[in-house]
């Protein structure tokens, strides 16, 4: 009780953002479809006193009393009535929730039940008819972005975040150390340690631009755009089967992973990235990577036997509308798909309006159902391949000598499997005239209310668009008309939600925590100067990520240390003035991809279709079809990085699942950082990291053979890039001595079982 009692008085001050995501993701959903109906106050008859609308209202109860006790969902009532063990409290009493979901209930009570806003009892509101008042439009969020001024000389984000701790009586952390630094910079920017020659290089070079010298190789690096790419797939809930029972396979699926990772890599601008996603088949030019870009619609879950076909179909452009109010402009529009928005000032027929945009899209292609579509080559390289192809082609039609229609037909082969050429990609397409779009009463797709035609979130004050001149060919250009409108300077919140997503990644938490809700159930901003002035710089250049890559990571703030103070502790324990680098575990991604590339196996290979590293027969096991759920692949195709992995819905490598990988369900803007015994369990026991361990082992032997002291010193500089001391080397030899006296093992097999526990050193897993 004492540590439900911490984790209660912690939810109650302040959930984490980790939290609140979780209840949004999991908790929210489930009492809006499932509970309201009976149990809140839009409840036509409140049955048993009792509403769920509420954190306060579900600790006050109903008639059967208090309906859960945080910290303790044993002693709670509402896990009784969802487990179905009292017959007389069967909550929802016509159909059992899934086990999984009950589960999640029982996680939130243990966490203490984190609700949006402190989650005070709901007041019965009237909603139809939602007026937008001059108040909401005065939110922060909707207001333009103001550039602040800031002091000539000064770097702006210092300057900008030592105002805020001045007055606290704050200032920030000391300088990192040039160890602690590459190793921070490596992992941000490319998700790999920096290798022994490039920190001895780094710690050598006595210029002072040593350390841009080093961003400028990190942003150019290939690996960058697998490691930010990877924070893009997080968002768009990128996948490559459909979820459900079959989790049938998205055939190729993958061109649409490294069309982002390409994008990353070549410094696209944010502006034309999110265009290509939204209206790709609109554009002209038309490229190879435009179509490419429009899988962004195809990643979501899709029920191959949907019993509602009607339903499915507006369950899937829900997902557009979600996914792409949330990740591009902040707002949660898709909690107006039922009923006016609870919170934000976003009315049903917001929803409509905006789903409008994307009513015309096919998600089948044009083959029928699942099928892909050819892509033209891009108009130059189409040109260029058409005139090699020509002249041959030609000169056969004239019947040539034997020897010569031989050679002719060769080439002409050599030429059609030489680049450019035909690829297939899961993309979208419009045919004809998008249907009609109305508002659906509760969501209902049999119960048509008023008809609607695209536009943009009131609140915002944009006029809504003309689109008697949109029509592309066979498309209906309105998504065209989207995508400028949010890729438009203009708009307060793309340019915010970006800054504020650059931000959380290079300082662990965004200056907005809940970044793909900028409502009132999210949280408000720490910095909202810092914010805009982010905002307004990314569009001054031109869109271009590197060049806010640079201005993030050369600030004082960026290259700080992480050490603890206990006056700035207790003056701000969560770090939310960034008085200090906040340490962070390695991502799921992070961790397998450094234990390759410490024992030598990690395979750099770029792009192509995804990989299938073996999986433990026991979780074959959990496949519906367990023989054929996975592929194979060579060890050495296998030993890729983790962003070319196969992302199958039901089918996880247990190290990346352990370590919180991203959820593939829905757009995921935060990832859980969870710590739990099966992180610690994996990383010992796993079959995969004793392989790696022994490989490991085998590298050290064949670096320094003979020599045990040399081989700890190597193993330590691997894994923590720093010189190892002469304790720390007596340490792992004391260890090796153990393994060999007291357990009798030989000497490989104890140098593996070393190497082992060095790939389970905090300062391997851990980033400073």
């Amino acid at each position: 009780m004492l540590v439900a009692a911490l984790v209660l008085a912690v939810a109650q001050e302040k959930p984490s953002p980790e939290a609140l995501e979780f209840f949004e993701k999991k908790i929210r959903p489930v009492l809006v479809e499932r509970c309201y109906s009976c149990h809140s106050a839009e409840a036509k008859k409140l049955k048993g006193a009792l509403r769920v609308d509420s954190r306060a209202d579900i600790l006050q109860g109903g008639d059967t009393g208090p309906s859960a006790v945080p910290g303790d969902p044993e002693k709670s009532l509402l896990i009784k009535a969802l487990r179905y063990t009292d017959p007389d409290l069967q909550m929802p009493p016509k159909e059992k929730l899934p086990a999984a979901v009950v589960d999640d209930f029982a996680r939130w009570i243990v966490m203490g039940l984190p609700w949006p806003g402190g989650g005070d009892a709901a007041k019965p509101a009237k909603r139809e008819g939602m007026e937008i008042r001059a108040e909401d439009r005065a939110y922060w969020a909707y207001r333009p972005v103001n550039r602040p001024v800031v002091p000539a000389g000064a770097h702006p984000v210092d300057a900008l975040l030592l105002a805020k701790l001045r007055d606290k009586g704050l200032s920030l952390s000391r300088p990192a150390s040039r160890e602690v630094l590459i190793r921070r910079a490596a992992y941000d920017l490319t998700g790999l340690p920096p290798s022994a020659e490039e920190v001895d290089a780094f710690l050598k070079d006595p210029a002072p631009d040593a350390y841009e010298k080093l961003l400028e190789r990190l942003l150019a690096s290939p690996r960058y755009g697998e490691k930010w790419g990877r924070h893009w797939l997080d968002l768009v809930r990128f996948a490559e089967t459909n979820g459900y029972e079959r989790d049938g396979d998205k055939p190729n699926a993958w061109r649409y992973r490294d069309y982002v990772i390409r994008a990353f890599n070549e410094d696209k601008p944010y502006d034309l990235f999110l265009k290509e996603q939204l209206a790709g088949d609109e554009m002209e030019p038309r490229t190879s990577d435009a179509i490419i870009a429009t899988g962004y619609y195809r990643l979501g879950l899709v029920d191959d036997e949907p019993a509602d076909r009607d339903q499915a179909k507006f369950d899937g452009l829900d997902g557009y509308v979600s996914t792409t109010s949330q990740v591009m402009l902040g707002l949660t529009i898709g909690c107006a798909r039922c009923h006016d928005h609870k919170k934000d000032p976003i009315p049903q027929t917001d929803y409509y309006r905006f789903l409008a945009f994307f009513h015309g899209v096919n998600p089948t292609a044009r083959d029928g159902p699942g099928a892909e579509t050819v892509l033209a080559r891009d108009e130059a390289g189409h040109k260029a391949f058409e005139e090699k192809l020509r002249p041959l082609e030609e000169e056969l039609k004239r019947k040539p000598d034997e020897p010569r229609r031989k050679a002719l037909q060769k080439a002409i082969e050599d030429l059609k499997k030489s680049p450019p050429k035909d690829e297939k990609a899961l993309s979208v397409a419009e045919t004809g005239r998008p249907p009609d779009t109305f508002l659906l009463r509760r969501g209902n797709p049999r119960v048509e209310g008023e008809k609607v035609e695209p536009g943009f979130p009131v609140v915002l004050g944009f006029p809504d668009p003309d689109l008697s001149k949109t029509k592309k060919g066979q498309s209906s250009g309105r998504r065209t008309v989207l995508a400028e409108w949010i890729a438009n300077p203009a708009n307060p919140l793309t340019s915010r939600v970006m800054a504020n997503r650059l931000w959380q990644h290079h300082f662990g938490r965004a200056i907005v925590p809940t970044s793909s809700d900028f409502g009132r159930l999210g949280e408000a901003p720490t910095h909202p100067e810092l914010l805009d002035w982010l905002a307004s710089e990314l569009v001054a250049r031109r869109w271009k990520l590197k060049d806010m890559h640079r201005l993030l990571m050369t600030s004082n703030a960026y290259r700080a240390a992480s050490a603890d103070d206990r006056s700035a502790l207790a003056k701000d324990p969560a770090n939310e003035l960034f008085w200090r680098y906040p340490m962070r575990r390695l991502t799921a991604e992070e961790l397998r991809d450094s234990i390759l590339a410490v024992n030598g196996t990690l395979n750099l290979k770029a792009g192509g279709p995804s990989v299938f590293p073996p999986l433990p027969k026991e979780v074959l096991a959990t496949s519906s079809t367990p023989k054929s759920a996975w592929g194979k692949s060579t060890p050495e195709e296998a030993a890729r990085r983790s962003v070319y992995i196969k992302v199958k819905r039901s089918l996880l490598v247990p190290l990346l699942a352990a370590h919180d990988f991203a959820d593939t369900d829905s757009s995921c803007a935060v990832r859980f950082a969870t710590t739990v015994p099966t992180q610690a369990l994996t990383l010992l026991n796993s079959e995969f990291m004793n392989e790696q361990a022994a490989l490991f082992a085998r590298k050290l032997e064949r670096e320094a053979p003979g020599d045990v002291d040399a081989q700890i010193r190597l193993a330590l500089r691997s894994v923590t890039q720093r010189p190892a001391s002469a304790k720390e080397v007596a340490r792992g030899r004391a260890l090796i001595d153990a393994l060999r006296g007291q357990d009798g093992l030989d000497a490989g097999r104890a140098l593996t079982g070393f190497c082992l526990m060095a790939l389970n050193l905090n300062e391997f897993v851990y980033l400073d």
